[in-house]
Protein backbone atom coordinates (compact mmCIF):
# COMPACT_ATOMS: atom_id res chain seq x y z
CA UNK A 1 0.00 0.00 0.00
CA UNK A 2 1.21 3.50 -0.78
CA UNK A 3 2.16 5.63 2.20
CA UNK A 4 -0.22 8.44 3.08
CA UNK A 5 1.44 11.81 2.42
CA UNK A 6 2.42 13.93 5.39
CA UNK A 7 -0.26 16.38 6.49
CA UNK A 8 0.12 20.06 5.68
CA UNK A 9 0.79 20.71 9.39
CA UNK A 10 3.53 18.06 9.42
CA UNK A 11 5.13 19.45 6.27
CA UNK A 12 5.13 23.02 7.59
CA UNK A 13 6.42 22.03 11.01
CA UNK A 14 9.28 20.05 9.46
CA UNK A 15 10.28 23.15 7.52
CA UNK A 16 10.03 25.34 10.60
CA UNK A 17 12.25 22.98 12.62
CA UNK A 18 14.88 22.58 9.88
CA UNK A 19 17.75 24.97 10.73
CA UNK A 20 19.24 24.59 7.25
CA UNK A 21 16.24 26.26 5.49
CA UNK A 22 15.47 29.97 5.67
CA UNK A 23 13.43 32.16 3.37
CA UNK A 24 10.94 34.82 2.39
CA UNK A 25 7.24 34.45 1.57
CA UNK A 26 5.74 37.06 -0.80
CA UNK A 27 2.04 36.72 -1.67
CA UNK A 28 -0.27 38.99 -3.63
CA UNK A 29 -3.89 38.61 -4.67
CA UNK A 30 -5.38 35.94 -2.41
CA UNK A 31 -4.31 36.74 1.13
CA UNK A 32 -1.24 35.36 2.89
CA UNK A 33 -2.42 31.79 3.01
CA UNK A 34 1.02 30.16 2.72
CA UNK A 35 2.54 32.31 5.45
CA UNK A 36 -0.47 31.54 7.67
CA UNK A 37 0.47 27.85 7.74
CA UNK A 38 4.00 28.60 8.94
CA UNK A 39 2.78 30.81 11.77
CA UNK A 40 -0.11 28.51 12.65
CA UNK A 41 2.00 25.41 13.44
CA UNK A 42 4.60 27.29 15.48
CA UNK A 43 8.32 27.74 15.18
CA UNK A 44 8.06 30.06 12.16
CA UNK A 45 11.01 32.15 13.34
CA UNK A 46 13.24 29.22 12.46
CA UNK A 47 12.31 29.35 8.78
CA UNK A 48 10.62 32.64 7.89
CA UNK A 49 12.89 35.65 7.44
CA UNK A 50 10.07 37.87 6.16
CA UNK A 51 6.54 37.76 4.82
CA UNK A 52 5.42 40.27 2.20
CA UNK A 53 2.12 41.36 0.66
CA UNK A 54 2.06 44.40 -1.63
CA UNK A 55 -1.51 44.91 -2.89
CA UNK A 56 -1.41 48.52 -3.99
CA UNK A 57 -0.22 48.62 -7.61
CA UNK A 58 2.02 51.65 -7.12
CA UNK A 59 3.60 50.10 -4.04
CA UNK A 60 4.04 46.78 -5.86
CA UNK A 61 5.61 48.52 -8.87
CA UNK A 62 7.97 50.45 -6.60
CA UNK A 63 9.22 47.17 -5.12
CA UNK A 64 9.26 44.85 -8.14
CA UNK A 65 9.20 47.17 -11.13
CA UNK A 66 6.31 47.97 -13.48
CA UNK A 67 4.36 45.15 -15.12
CA UNK A 68 1.65 45.13 -17.76
CA UNK A 69 -0.18 42.33 -15.89
CA UNK A 70 -0.03 41.61 -12.19
CA UNK A 71 -1.08 37.96 -12.38
CA UNK A 72 1.62 36.90 -14.81
CA UNK A 73 4.82 34.95 -15.06
CA UNK A 74 6.66 38.21 -15.63
CA UNK A 75 5.51 39.59 -12.27
CA UNK A 76 6.19 36.29 -10.47
CA UNK A 77 9.76 36.14 -11.76
CA UNK A 78 10.33 39.78 -10.74
CA UNK A 79 9.13 38.92 -7.23
CA UNK A 80 11.40 35.87 -6.99
CA UNK A 81 14.43 37.80 -8.27
CA UNK A 82 13.91 40.72 -5.90
CA UNK A 83 13.16 38.70 -2.77
CA UNK A 84 15.88 36.07 -3.22
CA UNK A 85 18.55 38.63 -4.10
CA UNK A 86 17.65 40.77 -1.10
CA UNK A 87 17.63 37.80 1.29
CA UNK A 88 20.95 36.48 0.02
CA UNK A 89 22.58 39.92 0.12
CA UNK A 90 21.54 40.51 3.72
CA UNK A 91 22.25 37.06 5.19
CA UNK A 92 24.79 35.19 3.07
CA UNK A 93 27.78 36.51 5.00
CA UNK A 94 26.34 35.64 8.41
CA UNK A 95 24.77 32.23 7.76
CA UNK A 96 25.34 31.31 4.12
CA UNK A 97 27.74 28.46 4.94
CA UNK A 98 25.06 26.49 6.79
CA UNK A 99 21.79 27.71 5.29
CA UNK A 100 20.02 26.99 2.01
CA UNK A 101 17.99 30.13 1.27
CA UNK A 102 14.67 30.29 -0.58
CA UNK A 103 12.16 32.87 -1.77
CA UNK A 104 8.57 31.78 -2.35
CA UNK A 105 6.12 33.98 -4.26
CA UNK A 106 2.63 33.83 -5.69
CA UNK A 107 0.48 36.31 -7.55
CA UNK A 108 -3.16 35.31 -7.85
CA UNK A 109 -6.62 36.43 -8.88
CA UNK A 110 -9.19 34.62 -6.74
CA UNK A 111 -12.97 34.58 -7.15
CA UNK A 112 -14.62 37.85 -6.08
CA UNK A 113 -17.81 39.87 -6.58
CA UNK A 114 -16.31 41.49 -9.67
CA UNK A 115 -14.72 38.25 -10.89
CA UNK A 116 -17.14 35.32 -10.36
CA UNK A 117 -15.01 32.65 -12.02
CA UNK A 118 -12.14 30.23 -11.44
CA UNK A 119 -9.09 31.71 -9.81
CA UNK A 120 -5.73 31.87 -11.57
CA UNK A 121 -2.30 31.92 -9.96
CA UNK A 122 1.37 31.98 -10.85
CA UNK A 123 3.33 30.33 -8.05
CA UNK A 124 7.06 29.83 -7.72
CA UNK A 125 10.08 29.28 -5.56
CA UNK A 126 13.75 30.16 -6.04
CA UNK A 127 15.88 28.03 -3.76
CA UNK A 128 19.31 26.66 -3.02
CA UNK A 129 19.23 22.86 -2.91
CA UNK A 130 22.22 23.05 -0.55
CA UNK A 131 24.11 25.88 1.16
CA UNK A 132 26.12 28.12 -1.20
CA UNK A 133 24.62 26.46 -4.29
CA UNK A 134 23.48 28.51 -7.27
CA UNK A 135 19.68 28.92 -7.05
CA UNK A 136 17.13 26.79 -8.89
CA UNK A 137 13.54 27.71 -9.80
CA UNK A 138 10.20 25.92 -9.84
CA UNK A 139 7.34 27.82 -11.49
CA UNK A 140 3.73 26.66 -11.61
CA UNK A 141 0.55 27.94 -13.20
CA UNK A 142 -2.60 26.92 -11.37
CA UNK A 143 -6.33 27.14 -11.84
CA UNK A 144 -8.33 27.42 -8.61
CA UNK A 145 -11.71 25.77 -9.11
CA UNK A 146 -13.59 26.13 -5.80
CA UNK A 147 -16.84 28.08 -5.96
CA UNK A 148 -16.03 30.28 -2.95
CA UNK A 149 -13.19 32.75 -2.64
CA UNK A 150 -12.19 31.54 0.82
CA UNK A 151 -11.83 27.98 -0.49
CA UNK A 152 -9.70 29.13 -3.42
CA UNK A 153 -7.46 30.93 -0.93
CA UNK A 154 -7.24 27.78 1.19
CA UNK A 155 -6.28 25.67 -1.84
CA UNK A 156 -3.57 28.18 -2.78
CA UNK A 157 -2.15 27.98 0.73
CA UNK A 158 -1.99 24.17 0.62
CA UNK A 159 -0.40 24.22 -2.83
CA UNK A 160 2.19 26.74 -1.69
CA UNK A 161 3.24 24.60 1.28
CA UNK A 162 3.44 21.55 -0.99
CA UNK A 163 5.69 23.49 -3.36
CA UNK A 164 8.09 24.73 -0.67
CA UNK A 165 8.26 21.29 0.95
CA UNK A 166 8.86 19.60 -2.40
CA UNK A 167 11.60 22.04 -3.38
CA UNK A 168 13.42 21.43 -0.11
CA UNK A 169 13.02 17.66 0.22
CA UNK A 170 11.88 16.12 -3.08
CA UNK A 171 13.88 17.93 -5.77
CA UNK A 172 16.07 14.85 -6.30
CA UNK A 173 12.98 12.87 -7.40
CA UNK A 174 11.18 15.15 -9.88
CA UNK A 175 8.18 12.84 -10.39
CA UNK A 176 7.63 12.59 -6.62
CA UNK A 177 7.99 16.38 -6.49
CA UNK A 178 5.23 16.84 -9.07
CA UNK A 179 2.98 14.24 -7.45
CA UNK A 180 3.40 15.99 -4.10
CA UNK A 181 1.97 19.24 -5.45
CA UNK A 182 -1.46 17.59 -5.26
CA UNK A 183 -1.22 16.34 -1.66
CA UNK A 184 -4.47 17.06 0.23
CA UNK A 185 -6.07 18.62 -2.84
CA UNK A 186 -8.27 17.18 -5.59
CA UNK A 187 -8.66 18.14 -9.23
CA UNK A 188 -12.12 19.43 -8.33
CA UNK A 189 -10.29 22.11 -6.34
CA UNK A 190 -7.30 22.95 -8.51
CA UNK A 191 -5.48 22.12 -11.73
CA UNK A 192 -1.88 22.68 -12.72
CA UNK A 193 -1.36 23.31 -16.44
CA UNK A 194 2.34 24.18 -16.37
CA UNK A 195 5.40 23.23 -14.34
CA UNK A 196 8.80 24.66 -15.23
CA UNK A 197 12.07 23.82 -13.48
CA UNK A 198 15.53 25.31 -14.01
CA UNK A 199 18.86 25.38 -12.25
CA UNK A 200 21.42 22.95 -10.82
CA UNK A 201 18.88 21.05 -8.71
CA UNK A 202 17.25 19.88 -11.96
CA UNK A 203 20.23 19.22 -14.21
CA UNK A 204 19.21 16.73 -16.89
CA UNK A 205 15.50 16.77 -15.99
CA UNK A 206 13.08 16.61 -18.95
CA UNK A 207 10.57 19.43 -18.36
CA UNK A 208 8.22 17.97 -20.97
CA UNK A 209 8.07 14.67 -19.13
CA UNK A 210 7.27 16.46 -15.88
CA UNK A 211 4.35 18.23 -17.54
CA UNK A 212 3.01 14.97 -18.96
CA UNK A 213 3.25 13.61 -15.42
CA UNK A 214 0.69 16.25 -14.40
CA UNK A 215 -1.86 14.57 -16.69
CA UNK A 216 -0.83 11.08 -15.62
CA UNK A 217 -1.23 11.94 -11.90
CA UNK A 218 -4.59 13.65 -12.53
CA UNK A 219 -3.33 17.07 -11.56
CA UNK A 220 -4.26 18.48 -14.96
CA UNK A 221 -6.70 17.74 -17.77
CA UNK A 222 -4.36 19.03 -20.47
CA UNK A 223 -0.86 20.28 -21.26
CA UNK A 224 -0.08 22.43 -24.30
CA UNK A 225 3.21 22.10 -26.21
CA UNK A 226 4.48 24.46 -28.92
CA UNK A 227 7.62 26.34 -30.06
CA UNK A 228 9.86 23.31 -30.38
CA UNK A 229 7.59 21.07 -28.36
CA UNK A 230 8.01 23.00 -25.09
CA UNK A 231 5.19 23.26 -22.51
CA UNK A 232 3.23 26.53 -22.48
CA UNK A 233 0.49 27.92 -20.27
CA UNK A 234 -2.62 27.33 -22.45
CA UNK A 235 -4.18 30.74 -21.91
CA UNK A 236 -1.14 32.46 -23.40
CA UNK A 237 -1.89 30.70 -26.70
CA UNK A 238 -5.67 30.25 -26.71
CA UNK A 239 -7.09 33.29 -24.88
CA UNK A 240 -9.91 34.83 -26.93
CA UNK A 241 -8.68 33.17 -30.13
CA UNK A 242 -10.72 31.26 -32.72
CA UNK A 243 -9.52 27.66 -32.70
CA UNK A 244 -9.48 24.85 -35.26
CA UNK A 245 -8.69 21.54 -33.58
CA UNK A 246 -8.12 18.06 -34.95
CA UNK A 247 -8.17 15.01 -32.68
CA UNK A 248 -6.08 11.95 -33.41
CA UNK A 249 -3.38 9.56 -32.31
CA UNK A 250 -0.84 11.11 -34.76
CA UNK A 251 1.27 7.99 -34.68
CA UNK A 252 2.41 9.54 -37.03
CA UNK A 253 0.61 12.61 -38.38
CA UNK A 254 -0.41 12.16 -42.03
CA UNK A 255 -0.64 14.52 -44.98
CA UNK A 256 -4.42 14.13 -44.88
CA UNK A 257 -4.46 15.60 -41.36
CA UNK A 258 -2.75 18.74 -42.69
CA UNK A 259 -5.21 18.84 -45.58
CA UNK A 260 -8.07 18.72 -43.09
CA UNK A 261 -6.67 21.55 -40.97
CA UNK A 262 -5.94 23.70 -44.02
CA UNK A 263 -9.43 23.19 -45.47
CA UNK A 264 -11.15 23.88 -42.14
CA UNK A 265 -9.09 27.02 -41.51
CA UNK A 266 -9.72 28.33 -45.02
CA UNK A 267 -13.47 27.74 -44.71
CA UNK A 268 -13.52 29.39 -41.28
CA UNK A 269 -11.81 32.50 -42.66
CA UNK A 270 -14.19 32.67 -45.61
CA UNK A 271 -17.19 32.32 -43.31
CA UNK A 272 -16.06 34.70 -40.54
CA UNK A 273 -13.98 37.29 -42.38
CA UNK A 274 -11.97 39.59 -40.07
CA UNK A 275 -13.45 37.81 -37.03
CA UNK A 276 -11.29 34.81 -37.95
CA UNK A 277 -8.04 36.74 -37.45
CA UNK A 278 -5.57 34.93 -35.23
CA UNK A 279 -6.92 31.41 -35.76
CA UNK A 280 -5.01 28.82 -33.73
CA UNK A 281 -4.63 25.39 -35.33
CA UNK A 282 -4.28 22.69 -32.71
CA UNK A 283 -3.61 18.93 -32.73
CA UNK A 284 -5.11 17.17 -29.70
CA UNK A 285 -4.01 13.77 -28.38
CA UNK A 286 -6.19 12.10 -25.77
CA UNK A 287 -4.70 9.51 -23.42
CA UNK A 288 -8.28 8.23 -23.03
CA UNK A 289 -9.01 7.70 -26.73
CA UNK A 290 -11.80 5.08 -26.85
CA UNK A 291 -10.99 4.33 -30.49
CA UNK A 292 -7.32 3.59 -29.75
CA UNK A 293 -6.89 1.23 -26.77
CA UNK A 294 -3.11 0.97 -27.37
CA UNK A 295 -1.33 1.65 -24.05
CA UNK A 296 0.66 4.85 -24.22
CA UNK A 297 4.08 5.59 -22.75
CA UNK A 298 5.75 8.89 -22.04
CA UNK A 299 8.33 8.25 -24.76
CA UNK A 300 5.55 7.55 -27.26
CA UNK A 301 3.76 10.80 -26.37
CA UNK A 302 7.00 12.77 -26.62
CA UNK A 303 7.65 11.27 -30.06
CA UNK A 304 4.24 12.45 -31.23
CA UNK A 305 4.82 15.91 -29.76
CA UNK A 306 8.18 16.09 -31.55
CA UNK A 307 6.68 15.17 -34.93
CA UNK A 308 3.92 17.75 -34.54
CA UNK A 309 6.51 20.31 -33.49
CA UNK A 310 8.45 19.60 -36.69
CA UNK A 311 5.43 21.07 -38.50
CA UNK A 312 5.09 24.02 -36.06
CA UNK A 313 1.76 22.58 -34.96
CA UNK A 314 0.83 23.06 -31.28
CA UNK A 315 0.01 19.80 -29.49
CA UNK A 316 -2.53 19.51 -26.67
CA UNK A 317 -2.20 16.30 -24.63
CA UNK A 318 -5.35 15.62 -22.59
CA UNK A 319 -7.14 12.94 -20.61
CA UNK A 320 -10.48 13.99 -22.15
CA UNK A 321 -12.25 11.18 -23.97
CA UNK A 322 -15.40 12.87 -25.34
CA UNK A 323 -15.66 15.83 -27.68
CA UNK A 324 -17.98 17.70 -25.33
CA UNK A 325 -15.41 17.51 -22.52
CA UNK A 326 -12.69 18.87 -24.82
CA UNK A 327 -15.06 21.66 -25.87
CA UNK A 328 -15.68 22.56 -22.21
CA UNK A 329 -11.94 22.71 -21.61
CA UNK A 330 -11.18 24.91 -24.64
CA UNK A 331 -14.12 27.20 -23.87
CA UNK A 332 -12.44 28.21 -20.63
CA UNK A 333 -10.08 30.28 -22.73
CA UNK A 334 -12.18 31.42 -25.65
CA UNK A 335 -15.80 31.50 -26.70
CA UNK A 336 -14.95 32.63 -30.20
CA UNK A 337 -15.40 30.23 -33.11
CA UNK A 338 -14.33 26.70 -32.18
CA UNK A 339 -14.17 24.23 -35.06
CA UNK A 340 -13.57 20.51 -34.69
CA UNK A 341 -12.35 19.09 -37.98
CA UNK A 342 -13.15 15.38 -38.30
CA UNK A 343 -13.27 12.72 -40.95
CA UNK A 344 -16.72 11.56 -41.99
CA UNK A 345 -16.16 8.12 -40.42
CA UNK A 346 -15.40 9.70 -37.05
CA UNK A 347 -18.57 11.81 -37.27
CA UNK A 348 -20.50 8.60 -37.93
CA UNK A 349 -19.10 7.07 -34.73
CA UNK A 350 -19.94 10.22 -32.74
CA UNK A 351 -23.65 9.50 -33.26
CA UNK A 352 -23.46 6.04 -31.63
CA UNK A 353 -24.71 5.52 -28.09
CA UNK A 354 -22.07 2.86 -27.33
CA UNK A 355 -19.44 5.57 -26.79
CA UNK A 356 -21.49 7.41 -24.15
CA UNK A 357 -22.44 4.72 -21.66
CA UNK A 358 -21.54 7.10 -18.82
CA UNK A 359 -24.33 9.49 -19.89
CA UNK A 360 -27.99 8.73 -19.21
CA UNK A 361 -28.94 10.52 -22.42
CA UNK A 362 -26.34 8.68 -24.53
CA UNK A 363 -25.29 10.27 -27.81
CA UNK A 364 -28.14 12.78 -27.70
CA UNK A 365 -26.92 14.22 -24.40
CA UNK A 366 -23.29 14.22 -25.55
CA UNK A 367 -24.12 16.10 -28.74
CA UNK A 368 -26.32 18.54 -26.82
CA UNK A 369 -23.40 19.35 -24.53
CA UNK A 370 -21.03 19.76 -27.46
CA UNK A 371 -22.94 22.11 -29.74
CA UNK A 372 -22.71 25.50 -28.08
CA UNK A 373 -23.49 28.45 -30.29
CA UNK A 374 -19.79 29.05 -31.06
CA UNK A 375 -19.03 25.39 -31.90
CA UNK A 376 -18.96 23.76 -35.33
CA UNK A 377 -17.97 20.31 -36.47
CA UNK A 378 -16.50 20.57 -39.97
CA UNK A 379 -16.40 17.29 -41.84
CA UNK A 380 -13.72 16.15 -44.27
CA UNK A 381 -14.71 13.36 -46.69
CA UNK A 382 -13.42 9.82 -46.12
CA UNK A 383 -13.04 6.71 -48.22
CA UNK A 384 -14.48 3.59 -46.65
CA UNK A 385 -11.85 0.89 -46.41
CA UNK A 386 -11.74 -1.48 -49.43
CA UNK A 387 -14.46 0.47 -51.27
CA UNK A 388 -14.72 3.45 -53.60
CA UNK A 389 -17.52 5.01 -51.55
CA UNK A 390 -16.96 8.68 -50.73
CA UNK A 391 -18.32 9.23 -47.26
CA UNK A 392 -19.48 12.76 -46.43
CA UNK A 393 -21.42 14.52 -43.68
CA UNK A 394 -24.60 14.06 -45.71
CA UNK A 395 -24.43 10.29 -46.31
CA UNK A 396 -22.93 8.83 -43.13
CA UNK A 397 -24.76 5.88 -41.62
CA UNK A 398 -26.62 6.91 -38.46
CA UNK A 399 -29.60 5.32 -36.72
CA UNK A 400 -33.09 6.40 -37.81
CA UNK A 401 -33.67 8.21 -34.52
CA UNK A 402 -30.50 10.27 -35.09
CA UNK A 403 -31.11 11.04 -38.75
CA UNK A 404 -33.36 14.05 -38.04
CA UNK A 405 -30.84 15.44 -35.51
CA UNK A 406 -28.05 15.19 -38.08
CA UNK A 407 -30.23 16.92 -40.66
CA UNK A 408 -30.98 19.73 -38.20
CA UNK A 409 -27.27 20.21 -37.43
CA UNK A 410 -26.47 20.31 -41.15
CA UNK A 411 -29.20 22.87 -41.85
CA UNK A 412 -28.17 25.05 -38.89
CA UNK A 413 -24.53 25.01 -40.01
CA UNK A 414 -23.22 23.43 -36.82
CA UNK A 415 -22.20 20.37 -38.81
CA UNK A 416 -20.54 21.72 -41.94
CA UNK A 417 -19.22 19.66 -44.86
CA UNK A 418 -15.83 20.61 -46.27
CA UNK A 419 -15.89 20.87 -50.03
CA UNK A 420 -12.19 21.64 -50.50
CA UNK A 421 -10.39 18.29 -50.18
CA UNK A 422 -7.47 16.46 -51.79
CA UNK A 423 -8.52 13.20 -53.39
CA UNK A 424 -5.01 11.70 -53.44
CA UNK A 425 -4.79 11.51 -49.63
CA UNK A 426 -8.30 10.28 -48.80
CA UNK A 427 -7.39 6.60 -48.81
CA UNK A 428 -4.64 6.98 -46.23
CA UNK A 429 -5.12 4.80 -43.17
CA UNK A 430 -3.25 5.57 -39.97
CA UNK A 431 -3.18 1.87 -39.04
CA UNK A 432 -1.79 0.76 -42.39
CA UNK A 433 0.79 3.56 -42.43
CA UNK A 434 2.05 2.56 -38.98
CA UNK A 435 2.15 -1.13 -39.94
CA UNK A 436 4.16 -0.40 -43.08
CA UNK A 437 6.49 1.94 -41.18
CA UNK A 438 7.22 -0.68 -38.50
CA UNK A 439 7.76 -3.48 -41.02
CA UNK A 440 10.43 -1.53 -42.90
CA UNK A 441 8.27 -0.68 -45.92
CA UNK A 442 8.50 2.47 -47.99
CA UNK A 443 4.94 3.21 -49.10
CA UNK A 444 4.16 4.99 -45.81
CA UNK A 445 6.47 7.84 -46.78
CA UNK A 446 4.06 9.10 -49.44
CA UNK A 447 1.40 9.67 -46.76
CA UNK A 448 3.59 11.42 -44.16
CA UNK A 449 4.92 15.02 -44.40
CA UNK A 450 8.58 15.17 -45.41
CA UNK A 451 9.77 16.85 -42.21
CA UNK A 452 8.09 14.17 -40.12
CA UNK A 453 9.44 11.36 -42.32
CA UNK A 454 12.97 12.67 -41.81
CA UNK A 455 12.52 12.88 -38.04
CA UNK A 456 11.09 9.36 -37.81
CA UNK A 457 14.07 7.94 -39.70
CA UNK A 458 16.62 9.99 -37.78
CA UNK A 459 15.31 9.04 -34.33
CA UNK A 460 13.68 5.70 -35.24
CA UNK A 461 10.33 6.77 -33.86
CA UNK A 462 7.15 4.67 -33.67
CA UNK A 463 9.07 1.41 -34.05
CA UNK A 464 10.80 2.35 -37.30
CA UNK A 465 13.48 -0.36 -37.78
CA UNK A 466 16.02 1.83 -39.57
Amino acid sequence: MSQEPASIEQKTLRLNLDPSRYGTLAETGAGQEVARWFFRVGGAAGTVAKTMSAYDMKVSDAIYGPSSRYVSRERLEAMLEHEFSLLHKRLASSRGDSTAFFAFADTAAARSFSRPEDGLAWIGIRFQHQPQAEPSDIILHARLCDQESVLQQEALGILGVNLIYGACYLHQDPEALVTGFGDHLTRARFELDLVDVTGPAFAGVDRRGLNLHLVQRELSHAILFQNGGQPFEPGSVLYKKPVVVIRGTFRPILRVHLDMLAAATKQSRERSGPAADGIVMLAEISTQNVLDPTPYTQDDLLARIDTLSALDLPALVTDLAEFYRLEAYLSRYSKRALSFVVGAELLEQAFRDEYYENLDGGALEALGRLFKRWVRVVVYPSRRAHTDTLLTAENIDVSPRMRHLLQYLLESGQVEPLSDYREEHLSASAASVLKDLQSGGRSWEAQVPEAVTALIKERRLFGYPG
